[in-house]
């Protein structure tokens, strides 16, 4: 599989593809056009000696200090190597791709005046499994996201450390093994390279992409808890999303619906209840909104992904650059805070409806799911987890975008804090998951001790899916690997495609996703 890039028409699947999945990349012939151009306009006014930020001055507070054309290319390295600063644990391997790739389309779209073959490299990296090591900390945020990147780009330098076939090298030598050359930098390259956005963005984009599947989990999971509790579906009745006519709630009962349509374990208002507690009975309401969520931040996203975030922009067609502010993470750091607050969500009504299961007094069922309580804790302190990882994203979900700490002497003297935001994004998918998969666990153990038969026929498979690799709790043993064996099955997407299989989602895409 091999994706083109022309920096107009990347998606959310080539992201995934490139990042995740090992899609080789090409540059279209109308982006190699475009680079062309572009540099050749730096060329130009390097070579006249016009004063243009970043081409021929220094950065940040330097950025009145004239730098002559013969010093032009040490200006570039000099860049990168004091803007590697990062630290912390590195990032994982499919944001790094991600970034380079988002980078590699940004450039392409011909406004940055690198040269065509530093792109190249880039996407040769790409394609031979060069990827640096990328320390979490250190980026603002704005200008762009210049300390992680800077450390990609000194491995196109032949500096840094990046891995290779499994294995941590030098840069130098990891370029070596994949049969690739280092390249020097020459005016504005260093800028155009690292004043972007691509790190929060290559995090926000993944994050966007798995929550679409945790979403539809969610439903799942939900689904299973409702016929164990044996739960009350006219709640979902579409009469009910049409008179509060949000998108979200209009799916997430349509969804919910679909998947108990069939099923022999739910029931009708009065027949053992009037009504259900808010965590079945809100399930629309909540899911729905956690759905319009991430339907904006998705939107943002696949703008983000075919824009250009360097400073200064060069415009070949009039022949001359802009200094602006494009770099500036704001537009990202906004949504991946609000996409973290509302998964959350996901994870907090989870929790309660995981209390439901485990409380006889609330579910009629043996304490904690254990037919022989006492001597066994069954269920206890899954659920404490569950409760643990809903606290830890209470605090996780505290924003990082109403946060700013000016630096470069004053001159950039407002940040977004956009990859703290996307960082903490991340952490909170991972442990919504963990928080769905107890309650997937739990929800099957609910209906085994009941011998309950009469599952929905979408919902049947998710049970069985579980019982391959994880049997009923009948005595206490230990939990962790059927927790992690559950987190794994809607992770890696077997939960959802055992139910919809090739057919529609159980939530709407976003167009073109």
């Amino acid at each position: 599989m091999t994706i083109t890039i022309s920096g107009q028409s990347l998606r959310l699947r080539d992201v995934v593809a490139v990042a995740r999945q090992g899609a080789k990349v090409e540059l279209s012939e109308a982006a190699k056009e475009r680079i062309v151009a572009a540099r050749h306009v730096v060329e130009t006014m390097v070579e006249q000696g016009k004063i243009v930020y970043g081409i021929t001055t220094g950065f940040g507070k330097f950025s009145d200090v004239f730098i002559d054309k013969e010093a032009s290319a040490l200006l570039q390295q000099n860049l990168i190597f004091s803007h590697a600063c990062g630290v912390g644990d590195y990032l994982p391997v499919d944001v790094v791709r991600a970034a380079m790739l988002l980078r590699a389309n940004s450039l392409a779209k011909g406004y940055s005046g690198v040269r065509l073959e530093t792109v190249q490299l880039m996407i040769d990296m790409l394609n031979k499994g060069v990827t640096p090591l990328v320390p979490s900390q250190g980026s603002l945020g704005a200008s762009g996201d210049l300390a992680p990147l800077s450390h990609i780009i000194l491995v196109l330098l032949g500096e840094g450390e990046a891995l290779y076939q499994g294995k941590e090298y030098t840069g130098a030598q990891a370029l070596q093994m994949a049969g690739l050359s280092p390249i020097q930098l020459t005016a504005k390259e260093g800028l155009a390279l690292i004043n972007g956005t691509q790190i929060m963005l290559a995090l926000l984009a993944l994050a966007v992409v798995d929550t679409f599947e945790l979403q539809q989990a969610a439903l799942i999971t939900a689904s299973l808890t409702a016929q164990a509790l044996r739960g009350i579906p006219a709640a979902y009745d579409q009469r009910v999303s049409m008179v509060r006519p949000h998108p979200g709630q209009i799916a997430a009962s349509a969804g919910m619906l679909r998947l108990l349509q069939g099923s022999k374990l739910t029931t009708d208002p009065g027949q053992l209840r009037v009504q259900d507690a808010y965590s079945l009975r809100c399930i629309p309401q909540v899911h729905g909104a956690v759905y319009n969520a991430w339907r904006h931040v998705g939107e943002v996203v696949a703008v983000e992904v075919n824009s250009t975030t360097d400073n200064p922009l060069v415009f070949a067609e009039q022949g001359d650059t802009i200094s602006a502010g494009n770099f500036h993470g704001e537009p990202l750091a906004l949504p991946a805070d609000y996409l973290a607050m509302a998964v959350s969500e996901l994870a907090n009504i989870a929790e309660r409806r995981i209390e439901r299961l485990v409380n006889p007094q609330l579910s009629g069922l043996p304490a904690f799911l254990s037919r022989h309580g006492g001597l066994n804790s069954g269920f206890m302190i899954a659920q404490y987890t569950a409760a643990s990882l809903v606290s830890e994203n209470k605090v996780l979900s505290h924003p990082a975008s109403v946060d700013s700490i000016p630096s470069s002497a004053n001159q950039e003297d407002h940040v977004s804090m956009g990859t703290i935001a996307a960082r903490k994004l991340r952490q909170v998918v991972k442990n919504v998951r963990n928080v769905l998969a107890i309650e997937y666990l739990a929800a099957c153990q609910a209906l085994d001790l009941q011998e309950a038969a009469g599952l929905s026929p979408l919902t049947a498979p998710a049970y069985h899916l579980l019982r391959q690799t994880v049997p009923m709790l009948e005595n206490d043993r230990i939990m962790y690997p059927d927790i992690r064996e559950a987190a794994r099955l809607i992770a890696d997407g077997a939960l959802l495609q055992a139910v919809v299989g090739s057919g529609e989602p159980l939530l709407p895409a976003l167009p073109d996703f």
